[in-house]
């Protein structure tokens, strides 16, 4: 009975000790095999094409990386949800199956609550604060909160402002709003903005707007304008309003389990490497925009500035409304910083 026992507990220790080798080496950063000069492959999946702005930053990322390390690092980017959806990349993350992943912040909510108040409606005043915010202590503090849930931030990608485009009555004040059904996305915030300015929100899956712009299920829709030029709503919508209601930032972010298995150089390399390629992307994001914006033009939109002041005034009682303490107490920081 005894000799069995000590078999059995032997072969316990050994499959523990196996087990935990193995899993210790994945997460050491998914090494491929061959010997200790192999390279420390990092695995990053993402939801965009590889035309995107936010797709050719990690590209460079990928080579700065490499650069840095001198081949010690390297990253292997899959696009276009080639391992699962924006929500599936994440959950990879925390179980440190994936080492990154590109994510709207807007996503991250479901994560880390805070991120909430990057919808609120012009929580910047432009695009200098917005990123003043990003750069500064408060956007450096948010991209750690995700910490105790296995998810560590380490940069931010410009996702642009969203936009007010339509189809007939063009949206010169926020008063043209009304009556309009106004497709949003199915977000609390977006839907509650657009009835304080007097519109109908009508949440519609992305991949079904243009079909229900053409037939006429909503009268306009809201968005940067990379994306209204990319998936060819000029063709519906001949009027784009810049009044830029909101800058919902995208993020790039790391599995905590795949970052803690790196040592101090790893993760210089790989921070160094996101950080001068949220630079880059911004770069490529601005002169996307203004491609963007001279396309929906010969293709016949009118484009109008507006005072977004006005339409301001008509959501800030939304600031002013925020119920939960710590997100009141980030609305204020964030309104104080210069």
């Amino acid at each position: 009975m005894k000799k069995g026992t000590s078999y059995f507990t032997a072969g316990v220790l050994v499959g523990a000790f196996l087990a935990v080798a193995g899993f210790s080496l994945y997460l050491r950063g998914q090494k491929s095999a061959g010997g200790e000069g192999d390279p420390l492959v990092l695995k990053l999946g993402h939801s965009l094409d590889t035309a995107h702005p936010a797709h050719q930053a990690m590209e460079f990322m990928k080579r700065r990386v490499e650069e840095l390390s001198s081949g010690a690092v390297t990253i292997d980017i899959y696009p276009s949800s080639v391992l699962g959806s924006e929500t599936q990349c994440i959950e990879q993350l925390q179980n440190g199956s994936l080492a990154m992943t590109k994510t709207s912040a807007a996503a991250m909510e479901n994560f880390i609550p805070s991120m909430s108040v990057f919808g609120l409606p012009y929580i910047f005043r432009d695009g200098e604060h917005y990123w003043n915010v990003l750069n500064g202590e408060i956007g450096r503090s948010m991209l750690e909160e995700g910490e105790s849930k296995a998810l560590r931030g380490l940069c931010y990608y410009d996702a642009g402002s969203r936009n007010f485009y339509t189809k007939e009555k063009p949206i010169k004040s926020p008063d043209d709003l009304k009556g309009l059904k106004i497709r949003v996305m199915n977000s609390k915030t977006a839907i509650d903005m657009v009835k304080a300015m007097g519109g109908s929100p009508t949440p519609i899956a992305w991949g079904e707007l243009y079909s229900a712009l053409a037939q006429g299920t909503v009268d306009g829709a809201e968005n940067n304008p990379p994306s209204f030029s990319s998936n060819k709503h000029y063709e519906v919508c001949k009027h784009f309003t810049l009044d830029g209601h909101t800058r919902i930032p995208d993020m790039l972010m790391m599995s905590s389990k795949v970052w803690s298995r790196l040592d101090p150089r790893e993760r210089e390399w790989v921070q160094t490497a996101a950080l001068e390629s949220s630079a880059f992307q911004r770069g490529l994001w601005k002169k996307e925009t203004a491609a963007a914006l001279e396309k929906a033009k010969e293709e016949g939109v009118t484009v109008y500035e507006v005072d977004i002041a006005e339409f301001a005034a008509k959501v800030a009682p939304m600031l002013a409304e925020v119920e939960d303490p710590a997100a009141r107490e980030l609305v204020q920081k964030i309104s104080e910083v210069k």
